[in-house]
């Protein structure tokens, strides 16, 4: 018989009308377009202010040495905002969640370029977490395009939405010195320039997701659950830290992302300032940051199909291996460039494995009703953690080198390879 979506039993955005299981194929065509479309454009915004904020910092600021406080601000806004937007998406589902996300985004752009006009380094700290917020649409889009997908292809669905987000991160740096040069001779500056472009980027994108991403497919895939788990009791946040504690595979799950995220980041971002300690200019230090976002995003749809076709744990696994091997390419190259640069890439596979095993994983292992809660919990403990990494990496780098960061890189992935096995072993002997 085809169930008609019924109407939630909580109070919230009210009943999916109109809609059966026989129109999911139809609503999976039509919401991942929407989502990568989305992607495209926070793709676009985000890497502007990845590239420029240090430089505004430093021009604001007056001072070089404050030139980290604005990308750090980023990630911290990133990180603090996904419960608040995990919590909007659990009570009223993904469109609202990431319509204000990108609103977010836009509004924190804007106070930045205020900021460099008036020259308040406070205000470019506030504006840049808000703009961080584009990061978190952007990471939440990956768990929309699950909440339709089979379970056999959400690892495919997830990695799709992220591979799009190569697309914008390419285009993105090219796009800020042609859109700086517009505001040359007004009161804008050419670096607070790309600025205003993101913000628009990021009002499109709400757009886009306000007008299209219908029905909300969060929403949809909650009233296609079975009764019992409709259940509004376990929608809460404390009801998905407890969904967690309570399952295994979440919890390996939530370990792999942070991991996973955390050896990245902490390893990427000093990266270039080893290059540069080796002879390595501006042009190369490109090359290889590029190679790297390639080996981060491109190759997202084939991790998915691993996932798929051969199971979360496997690529968990296979991820460990990469983001292993990644740091000693990278923390034994030394003034050999091309070891580097392969370093990198195989460090953009590593994330990109343990980011679609990951995040497929934690939507498997834990209720409907409490899965947008657990994946809020997701990006919020990857983001702070990565944070954390990023400020401890600088330090170990100056006290010990980089050979050593990427030696604390691979200890790190260590509590994560171990989970893996242990469900591995724990699996084949229930069978």
């Amino acid at each position: 018989m085809t169930n008609t979506l019924d109407a939630p039993d909580t109070p919230g955005p009210g009943p999916v009308k109109g809609v059966t299981t026989a129109d999911l194929p139809a609503l999976r065509r039509r919401t991942l377009p929407v989502l990568i479309a989305s992607q495209i454009l926070g793709g676009l915004g985000v890497p502007i202010g990845i590239a420029l904020a240090p430089v505004l910092a430093t021009q604001v600021s007056g001072s070089e040495a404050l030139s980290g406080l604005a990308p750090t601000a980023s990630v911290t806004g990133t990180a603090l905002l996904s419960l608040p937007l995990a919590a909007l998406m659990t009570s009223r589902g993904r469109r609202p969640g990431l319509v204000l996300a990108y609103l977010i985004g836009a509004l924190g752009a804007g106070l930045v370029v205020l900021a460099t006009v008036v020259e308040s380094f406070p205000l470019l700290l506030l504006g840049m977490a808000g703009f961080g917020a584009g990061s978190s649409a952007n990471l939440q889009a990956r768990f929309a395009a699950a909440d339709l997908a089979e379970p056999d292809r959400r690892g495919r669905a997830i990695s799709t939405v992220i591979w799009a987000t190569t697309i914008g991160s390419v285009l993105g740096p090219n796009i800020a010195a042609p859109a700086g040069r517009v505001f040359r001779g007004t009161a804008v500056s050419e670096t607070a320039g790309p600025f205003v472009w993101a913000a628009g980027i990021f009002l499109l994108a709400a757009v886009v997701v306000a007008a299209l991403l219908r029905p909300d497919p969060l929403l949809t895939a909650r009233a296609l659950a079975p009764q019992e788990s409709r259940s509004g009791g376990g929608r809460s946040l404390r009801a998905g830290v407890a969904a967690v504690r309570a399952s295994p595979m979440a919890r390996l799950a939530l370990v792999t992302v942070t991991v996973s995220h955390t050896a990245m980041v902490s390893i990427m971002v000093m990266t270039p300032v080893d290059l540069g300690h080796h002879g390595a200019d501006l042009q190369l230090i490109g090359l290889v940051i590029s190679g790297h976002i390639a080996g981060m995003y491109a190759f997202s749809p084939v991790m998915g199909w691993l996932a798929d076709r051969f199971g979360r744990l496997t690529v968990i696994g296979l991820a460990a291996g990469l983001l292993a091997l990644a740091a000693l390419l990278a923390g034994t190259a030394g003034s050999a460039h091309g070891r580097t640069a392969a370093g990198l890439f195989v460090l953009g596979l590593g994330w990109s494995a343990g980011l679609v095993a990951g995040s497929a994983l934690l939507t498997d292992s834990v209720p409907q009703a409490a899965r947008a809660a657990v994946q809020g919990l997701s990006d919020l403990a990857m983001n702070a953690s990565a944070g954390i990494g990023g400020a401890v990496a600088g330090v170990i780098v100056s006290q010990a080198g980089y050979g050593w960061l990427n030696a604390a890189g691979a200890c790190l992935l260590l509590p994560m390879a171990a989970l893996a096995l242990r469900r591995t072993l724990a699996g084949r002997a229930t069978s």
